[in-house]
């Protein structure tokens, strides 16, 4: 049960998220995110990074719903975050149905998908907050991941630009799968935020820090993103080599 917030003052501008949470625009800080439990839908959630994150969320209290291309995929992902966290408040479905009443979209698919993907749920994600997981690569043989020089710049922008009416930001990239799903274990990580939306950034910087041992850390406006994305490559090439599940800290912040 969400409960009812304060109403606004007079001549004050209203933001919404969801239609759920009327707010004072501006008030939607990561302390907003610890206070009420929010609806997160994954696209493409099925695959192990974007299990990783609603086993994580789940466990902070929101409800996580999983999608995939076929809805019997995303109710076995759902299925499978219900058996690593007790109690978690979880469904799946087909993209489409589960983005419907989410406060918060997460894409987690492979970049090969984003455009098709995006054209087919554009309207259903307008006004919507979306975060862009996604990591333009691919893996060559005898070299590893190659992070890939994308026409938009970086998945963000080209999401962006896809997704005009919609409130996109990108984070989340540069976290371990493997180590999402050991949600028993704390994680020594920072995830960056990229986006021009603040309030945007703030709610999913507030998501970051519920997971134990993260930092969410606004890294500024979308053309940033392209740099967190090419990390990707570099950490998998780095845990192939040295065996390990590697993350991004920032120093002196």
């Amino acid at each position: 049960m969400i409960p009812s917030l304060p109403d606004t003052l007079p001549g004050q501008r209203v933001a919404s998220l969801n239609g759920r949470f009327p707010r004072t625009l501006g008030c939607y800080t990561t302390a907003f995110v610890q206070e009420f439990d929010l609806k997160l839908a994954f696209v493409g959630g099925t695959g192990p990074e974007g299990l990783g994150l609603a086993m994580r969320f789940a466990r902070a209290g929101h409800e996580v719903a999983i999608g995939s291309r076929s809805a019997e995929r995303g109710e076995e992902g759902a299925a499978r975050v219900r058996e690593v966290v007790a109690g978690a408040v979880t469904r799946g479905g087909d993209n489409a149905s589960v983005v419907a009443d989410a406060d918060v979209v997460l894409l987690t698919f492979p970049y090969s998908g984003q455009q098709a993907t995006l054209e087919a749920l554009g309207p259903a994600l307008e006004g919507k907050v979306v975060c862009n997981v996604v990591a333009p690569l691919e893996f060559q043989q005898g070299v590893g991941a190659v992070a890939l020089n994308v026409p938009g710049n970086s998945a963000l922008q080209e999401a962006i630009a896809q997704l005009p009416n919609s409130r996109v930001v990108s984070a989340f990239q540069n976290m371990s799968a493997e180590e999402l799903q050991h949600v028993d274990h704390p994680i020594e990580a920072d995830v960056l935020v990229c986006g021009r939306d603040a309030e945007a950034k703030q709610i999913v910087i507030g998501l970051a820090n519920q997971i134990e041992g993260v930092r969410g850390i606004d890294a500024g406006g979308p053309s940033q993103s392209r740099y967190v994305e090419m990390l990707t490559s570099l950490l998998i090439n780095l845990n192939r080599k040295h065996k390990t599940q590697s993350s991004v800290r920032i120093a002196g912040l």
